[in-house]
């Protein structure tokens, strides 16, 4: 398309451009004509930023972006062809655009922009759920891993797209551990305001779902302390509350929130796991609170910390020494738990007090030592 042809679309574009937006067009036509391309980009995502480009979207990537999109920033050019692909009429269309989209910053010194482009066409295939699809998405984000692996560094939005559709995959495949990381990840990479009320909503419900029904997750401190879970708030409040009780494993609010476990699918399917769980956590709570010279634990003692009956004690620690909670040795003829070691984790307030108290007795039992050598060896120490 030559220069003429060029300036006949910006001419066509114009007439159907919100007035708001002709200002725009004009900057569009002056830098094409004098081919500044860093300025025609800025102001192309300027155009494109705007809810009220999206009917010249597509056609302005298709018939005017392409003419120069080689000499264009390439990550640039990915974030004009994701928005002008959400205004595609349906899912298989949209796939389409960005697979091309994707061959097209396939190059050496673009894989940046590839691994970007790559993971929007894995998101495609994601939300299509079919089992092809899904398996396909699987490939491509194994292969936008392998590159983003390569890289010294990267732009902090490439890791964020792959981190959020990497987690969609996972929930998708309910593999809870894995979408509890990779949507912790996500979240990391971005700021919390750039993304609506509602996804953050949605974001912080299954955080919390995938914690509490999760076979590997035992810590909640992370998820506890970041900012997105203060949205857990009105008929949500109860899984910020039932997240707490379990990081601090209190039995007692747990059975007070219990309730709100049968009255969703999810978490009544794995009721029993979950129980387990708030066992686990109430063992390694009751171990942490005791100084390393007092955690030699009897069953009975064990018991009574953990509501579990004193015949599946045994069978407790034993799943905690397994999932490297806890480390210890059992004596069974004595029915004594030497732990020997517990979990770091992530403190509330409150038991960081417990460990600041604790530690005030520590200094008072070492002064207590030094004060008894002072006495006793007096003799010695004498001139």
């Amino acid at each position: 398309m030559n220069v003429d042809t060029i300036a006949d679309f910006l001419a066509d574009q114009r007439d159907d451009t919100p007035d708001e937006l002709q200002y725009l067009i004009i900057q569009f036509e002056n830098f094409w004509e004098r081919k500044l391309w860093h300025q025609l980009t800025d102001a192309l995502i300027e155009f494109f930023a705007n809810p009220k480009s999206e009917p010249q979207r597509l056609k302005f990537y298709k018939v005017f972006i392409l003419k120069f999109a080689d000499k264009i920033n390439q990550l640039k050019l990915v974030d004009l062809g994701l928005k002008a692909a959400s205004t595609c009429k349906d899912s298989q269309e949209r796939l389409t655009f960005l697979t091309d989209l994707a061959k097209k910053v396939d190059n050496e010194n673009s894989q940046d922009a590839y691994v970007y482009a790559l993971t929007a066409v894995a998101k495609v295939k994601v939300q299509l759920r079919d089992e092809e699809s899904i398996e396909a998405a699987r490939k491509d984000l194994d292969k936008a891993e392998r590159i983003l692996d390569s890289f010294d560094s990267v732009e902090t939005k490439v890791h964020a797209a792959f981190y959020q559709v990497n987690a969609d995959y996972y929930k998708v495949q309910m593999d809870f551990a894995a979408y509890y990381r990779n949507a912790l990840l996500y979240l990391a990479c971005i700021d919390l305001s750039s993304i609506s009320p509602e996804e953050r909503r949605r974001r912080a419900y299954d955080l919390g779902i995938a914690a509490l029904v999760s076979d590997s997750i035992y810590n909640f401190g992370e998820l506890l302390q970041h900012p997105i879970l203060s949205v857990l708030t009105g008929e949500l409040a109860w899984l910020q509350d039932l997240l707490r009780a379990f990081n601090r494993g209190d039995l007692a609010a747990y059975d007070m929130l219990s309730g709100h476990i049968d009255d969703h699918p999810l978490l009544s399917d794995h009721d029993d796991d979950i129980r387990q769980k708030i066992y686990l956590t109430a063992l390694t709570e009751s171990v942490f609170r005791r100084p390393p010279h007092q955690r030699a634990m009897s069953f009975s003692t064990i018991s009574a910390d953990t509501k579990v009956r004193k015949n599946e004690i045994e069978h407790l620690v034993m799943k905690a020494l397994s999932l490297g909670l806890v480390r210890g040795t059992i004596d069974e003829v004595d029915e004594l738990v030497n732990f020997t070691w517990v979990q770091p984790r992530v403190l509330d307030m409150g038991q960081i007090a417990s460990m600041n108290q604790r530690l005030g007795e520590w200094g008072e039992n070492v002064n207590k030592l030094g004060n008894w050598i002072e006495a006793t060896g007096q003799d010695i120490w004498a001139p």
